[in-house]
């Protein structure tokens, strides 16, 4: 048997291997980007805090769009056979600039056993044709007609990923039957794109045409993970690629890491066939993939991600006052006055998520640990490890998609969307959207709870409870 875990590692290599066939510049940037980590790792003693560098070097997270539920449904199955599950609800419909008319989740394995072995992740976006912001009534139906009449996955796939969910894995000759139509599913189809049909829809989005506009889904993006973002950014440069305007995300600065970093180089102009009005085929191009790398830090708290959201707003509205201001350093300021500057103040303020672990060999002189977590941590009866951030920020994510757009779309912000949340996103898929934030605070209160225990600290484990309670 392949077991789960190698059928995951197998198809982010796989799926690697083919989106730097398609997209040359997703090559460079794995160049790039796996000298900087050898550098970072060589300069710097803790650089493997977030996580080892083989992991980090390994490190893929990958881009689907799909129409219908259905498709979404399929989707999920085909993730589940490689132990990722649904995590998180982003709605990206709201923007302030662009228009981009889908929510999304992540797939992802949810261990730390599982993250460890192969943290790769697919973030996965749903067309929402039902949202009269974007979609009036006789688009939607015209878009539920093209999309009910392609296939995304052939039933052989699926119905290997049905046995390799029940199993945790395939026997060797189904393992390598399932990696190979998997994969071959996220290609880029050679289908002529219908020029007019296309084109009506990137008048709405270039996202909603990315999506309905084709025969099929396609890896959108395929993205490492970096050590040394704003290195990374100066270094593709250097190299004639054109990047995005920005980092989106926290600003660099001197204190910790936290949640996510992005990037992206520009969407380059791929040679596709066309479908002309009159059935005749001419060839063209389509900007609609694009080359995204990250930098992961250390996951938030629900108060850490409130205080993260505030000095995002507020350097929002800095930089309307002052627009010919430099955005990083309005940020960076605006933190270096408000944020934690250590991972012991994240820790004590219970602002970020860490794994508590007891000193080995402290002479403990017949004292009791103290019952709070400052006198565990002050007393050198803990030592506190960052939890790295697995998940996504919508915001950030609706800032590459409008980077990479060719243009702002439109939508009738007069009319009411449709609503969603992660419950209904949920029914949609069939699985439970899992919160990350729980997922986190579990990992915290087993590794706490477990420390506690070796030292003997009932008082100190009773007392402090649930250290991040649901909302």
């Amino acid at each position: 048997m392949v077991p789960t875990w190698r059928l995951r590692a197998a198809f982010a290599r796989r799926l690697s291997d083919m989106y730097g066939t398609e997209v040359p510049a997703y090559t460079t940037l794995l160049e790039v980007a796996g000298r900087i980590n050898d550098e970072v790792a060589g300069r710097d003693p803790d650089a493997e805090r977030l996580g080892s560098i083989s992991r980090v070097t390994a490190e893929r997270h990958g881009a689907i769009r799909v129409g219908t539920e259905d498709e979404l449904r399929q989707a999920a199955q085909i993730f589940a056979a490689l132990g990722m599950h649904p995590v998180g609800f982003y709605d990206l419909r709201d923007g302030e600039v662009g228009a981009v008319p889908v929510v999304s989740t992540a797939f992802r394995p949810t261990g730390t056993e599982e993250l460890d072995r192969n943290p790769f992740r697919v973030f996965t976006s749903l067309l929402t044709t039902s949202d009269r912001r974007f979609f009036d009534a006789d688009l939607e139906s015209r878009l539920g007609t093209f999309l009910g009449r392609r296939r995304l996955f052939p039933p052989e796939l699926l119905q290997l990923a049905v046995q390799a969910e029940k199993w945790d894995g395939l026997p060797e000759p189904d393992a390598e039957r399932f990696l190979t139509l998997a994969v071959a599913a996220f290609e880029l189809s050679p289908e002529p794109v219908d020029r007019t049909w296309y084109a009506e829809l990137e008048r709405i989005s270039a996202v909603a045409a990315d999506i309905g506009g084709v025969a099929a889904t396609h890896i959108n993006h395929l993205t490492p993970r970096v050590l040394d973002i704003d290195a990374l950014y100066h270094r593709m440069g250097e190299r004639g690629i054109t990047m995005i305007d920005r980092i989106q995300g926290p600003p660099r600065w001197d204190g910790p890491d936290v949640l996510l970093r992005q990037t992206s180089f520009r969407a380059l102009a791929e040679p596709r066939r066309f479908r002309e009005p009159d059935g005749s085929i001419t060839a063209g191009a389509l900007r609609v993939r694009f080359g995204e790398v990250e930098a992961r830090g250390i996951a938030l708290t629900r108060a850490g991600r409130a205080r993260y959201d505030d000095l995002m707003a507020e350097t929002d509205r800095r930089m309307a006052r002052h627009p010919d201001a430099d955005r990083q350093e309005t940020a960076r300021t605006l933190w270096h006055r408000t944020f934690p500057r250590t991972e012991h103040q994240l820790a004590v303020e219970q602002q970020a998520f860490f794994t508590y672990h007891p000193v080995a060999g402290r002479p403990r002189d017949g004292r009791r640990p103290p019952a709070d977590l400052v006198g565990l941590l002050d007393g050198g009866w803990l030592t506190a490890r960052p939890i790295v951030y697995e998940d996504f920020l919508p915001r950030s994510a609706a800032g590459i998609f409008r980077s990479n757009l060719t243009g702002e779309g439109t939508r009738d912000t007069a009319l009411t969307g449709t609503p969603f949340d992660a419950h209904r996103l949920s029914e949609a898929i069939g699985r439970p959207v899992l919160d990350p934030f729980a997922l986190y605070a579990a990992q915290q209160d087993r590794s706490l709870r477990q420390a506690l225990a070796t030292l003997g600290a009932g008082a100190a484990l009773r007392a402090l409870g649930d250290p991040e309670p649901a909302p």
